[in-house]
């Protein structure tokens, strides 16, 4: 008998192995769910696609209880991590939307927030009236070092090193928007924000497009930085970022989809720079793809915009930031990499949601005929219009540097002048001689504080909408990337002295400072150096004059470029000083008598002098 009771103790055991080896296949094939997003939405608002995050999604299915919303459609993909879902919010209204993802093996559930629009300042859109101010956060100030070196973080934190994290955050912007109100800038851009790669002091590489940074602080100080800007009057643009990922972000190991990215990391195009390929209506198709498709730096995975679901995916991401933060506007980084047909639709469905939020497109090039084929508000060859806003002057950039730095011809300003026809309205370029990527204009080999004033000057008087980058205000110095992006005086714990106050800034930073804040208010104060018309003058090698003409008044802007005092003709046989006899100076040492039936103006070396003209 004991041997029949082994074989039957045998296979009682074995049936029970069996048994808990298939309860715990079951188990682990239950879906799970790491993260969603979006992580909420807003009423009112178009139908949101969600990405879940998770394991076992391959087999999955969706429902929902929410009786006024529908699930349109499902799509798994990356191996069952990644699960797609379009929902119908159309008629709903704000609840926590109950979903359930099921498979043969169970079912997971998870609510997800519907939530009324709240009424707060923003979305109001940046235009003529006014001034941009550039803020790279981690170089600005340190309001909360307790968040400098994060304990999940594998970044550097030490100032001393020009690569590494400095400790600026979004606590320390708010602190000092004061500041920035006393200067005189109505809004403020800051480079992204973004939960980023370790290495990432700049936030160029993200690796989660819906987080803030660790090192930044929360969401909701975002948010209550944006809702103290504009209670201040300053309004608040989002550095967005949809060329590229940060080399970090898991998408990259395992993609939600076999067409997320251009290539792979092993396997890529090499970047191409050179946009000239893009504006030939003669370049065949392969002749562009290094540009749109190739991994920037050669190692940024390059998103594939054209790609619906990931076009999809970035405009709900786009319009999630602005709706939580009330935003103004979007700096679009690296616009030319991305194509125009991508834009184009892009920026219609967010401007159909947001109007008044307008965008403006970096494009770096030095040649107003490329520079202009990327503007929004007219048709190429191609018949696209990328429906941007605007886009940075970067001709106007290159011709401020060469004439005053590098004391070229005057001509380099009226060449880029002269083919504003070349955009729909010129008028709205974003204008600058400074930002994060060039070298610091005080810092330049032939710089001085009279060419830097100058430079302010002609920035803030001609047509456009001027951008400052943080510090310039005060002349800071700096070559290339990094050298460019020193800490702001002040902003960080231990600062041997505190350059936003005018008692811990030395003569020269505060003789800029001055001149900057009194251009500022004199840009507030005369409409026509924000909306009026611009029209030559008389200029040759080395001075410029212009008018700056509204329906309320004509102003008289001469700049010299000499490096000596000028006695400059100004005669009223231009049609844009006819039937003027005075010229009351409003700003710069010039001087101006009464000559021949004109004026014979008397101006310092390098420098810009403004007149009312009556």
């Amino acid at each position: 008998m004991l041997p029949i009771k082994r074989s039957v103790r045998t296979r009682f055991l074995s049936c029970c192995l069996l048994l808990l080896l298939a309860v715990g296949s079951y188990a682990s094939t239950v879906p799970t769910i790491s993260k969603i997003d979006p992580p909420n939405w807003w009423v009112g608002l178009p139908n949101p696609l969600l990405l879940l995050t998770g394991n076992e999604l391959s087999d999955a299915s969706v429902t929902t209880d929410s009786k006024d919303i529908s699930i349109t459609r499902v799509q798994p993909s990356g191996r069952g991590h990644y699960l797609f879902i379009w929902l119908d919010t159309s008629h709903a209204r704000p609840q926590k939307v109950s979903l359930t993802v099921g498979s043969p093996a169970g079912r997971t559930a998870f609510s997800f927030p519907l939530q009324a629009k709240t009424k707060a300042q923003g979305f109001q859109g940046f235009g003529q009236d006014d001034v941009i101010y550039l803020i790279m956060p981690d170089r600005f100030a340190d309001g909360d070092p307790s968040n400098d070196q994060p304990p999940a973080s594998t970044g550097i934190y030490d100032r001393a090193q020009p690569r590494a994290y400095h400790g600026g955050d979004l606590r320390g912007i708010r602190e000092h928007l004061p500041y920035l109100h006393d200067l005189g800038v109505t809004a403020i851009w800051l480079t992204p924000i973004w939960k980023s790669a370790s290495s990432d002091y700049h936030g160029y590489h993200p690796v989660d497009f819906y987080a803030t940074d660790d090192r930044m602080g929360s969401l909701q100080e975002y948010e209550d930085l944006v809702a103290e800007a504009h209670k201040l009057g300053i309004k608040v643009l989002i550095d967005y970022v949809v060329n590229h990922t940060g080399p970090e972000h898991p998408w990259v190991r395992q993609p939600p989809s076999p067409s997320w990215f251009h290539g792979t990391p092993e396997k890529h195009l090499a970047p191409l720079y050179n946009f000239s390929t893009l504006t030939d209506p003669h370049a065949t198709e392969d002749e562009k793809r290094n540009v749109l498709e190739g991994w920037f730096v050669d190692r940024l995975p390059d998103l594939n915009t054209d790609d619906p679901v990931v076009a999809e995916y970035l405009l709900d991401n786009a319009m999630w930031w602005t709706e939580s933060a009330h935003l103004d506007g979007l700096r679009l980084d690296t616009f030319p990499y991305s194509s125009r047909r991508f834009w184009s639709g892009w920026l219609q469905r967010f401007n159909e949601t947001y109007p008044q939020v307008n965008s403006v497109g970096e494009v770096s090039d030095n040649d107003v005929t490329i520079a202009s084929f990327f503007d929004g508000g007219r048709t190429q060859f191609d018949g696209i219009d990328t429906h941007v806003s605007t886009i940075f002057d970067y001709p106007l950039y290159y011709a401020l540097h060469d004439v005053i730095l590098l004391g070229q011809p005057v001509r380099r300003l009226i060449d880029v002048l002269q083919r504003d026809w070349l955009y729909a309205h010129p008028e709205t370029l974003v204008t600058f001689f400074g930002n994060h990527d060039k070298p610091r204009f005080a810092g330049e080999a032939n710089s001085s504080i009279e060419k830097l004033k100058a430079a302010f000057a002609l920035v803030l008087t001609l047509r456009g909408i001027p951008e400052i980058y943080y510090g310039d205000e005060i002349g800071m110095k700096g070559g290339d990337d990094p050298e460019n992006r020193r800490d702001f005086p002040g902003g960080f714990p231990g600062d041997t002295r505190n350059a936003f106050v005018a008692s811990g800034r030395t003569a020269e930073e505060q003789q800029v400072f001055h001149c900057v804040q009194d251009l500022l208010r004199l840009r507030q104060a005369h409409p026509a150096l924000r909306h009026g018309a611009q029209w030559h003058v008389s200029w040759d090698d080395t001075y410029y004059a212009f008018v700056r003409q509204s329906s309320e008044e004509r102003l008289l802007v001469i700049f010299n470029n000499a490096a000596t005092p000028r006695d400059i003709p100004i005669t009223t046989e231009s049609e844009a000083l006819q039937g003027t006899h005075q010229l009351d100076k409003i700003f710069g040492e010039g001087q101006a008598q009464g000559k021949d039936g004109g004026w014979l103006v008397s101006v310092p070396a390098t420098s810009v002098s403004v007149y009312q003209v009556k």
